[in-house]
């Protein structure tokens, strides 16, 4: 099972990047942006550590897709006054209109993948999207290092964060 999921993972994933290109974006690099956009909605400014945590990417890549998408103008990078190490993140006007432009290439793409199921709104579908879900939040309950697992789209942060050492 692990294998099929791990193949499927591999194929939308490369679709993703693919639909996504034409914004200047990768699957990853969206999934960076619209957590961003998603956070700064909520009033918060977050380090890039609290990105990655959110977004469940390693701190080292969402440092690299950080600068890449600072270069493309759709975020800004800026000192953390509190704590010298961190850098905070500001999604610009450029990068929250390029959310919007791919949210609709990402949920045309999901419904897509979706279809032999009913859609993406099906019960089959979010039935699919529970035990996923559930598979997720045991396998971080179990890591040596667990990260957490977001309740759902979008996914919330955690009420309290540790400093980085």
């Amino acid at each position: 099972m692990g294998y099929l999921v791990w193949r499927l993972a591999m194929r939308w994933r490369g679709e993703l990047d693919r639909a996504l290109a034409p914004l200047g974006l990768t699957g990853a690099s969206y999934a960076v942006l619209a957590s961003l956009h998603a956070l700064s909605g909520r009033g918060t400014q977050p380090s890039q550590r609290e990105l990655a945590d959110f977004t469940g990417l390693e701190p080292m890549y969402v440092s690299k897709l950080a600068r890449m998408l600072a270069g493309a103008g759709m975020l800004e990078r800026a000192d953390d006054p509190s704590d010298t190490r961190a850098l905070r993140l500001r999604i610009t006007d450029r990068g929250v209109a390029a959310v919007d432009a791919g949210r609709g290439v990402v949920l045309e793409l999901e419904e897509r993948r979706l279809a032999p199921l009913g859609g993406r709104l099906s019960r089959a579908s979010l039935a699919l999207h529970d035990a996923l879900l559930e598979l997720l939040r045991h396998a971080e309950a179990t890591a040596s290092a667990p990260r957490r697992v977001p309740e759902g789209p979008p996914a919330r942060p955690r009420a309290q964060r540790k400093k980085r050492r």
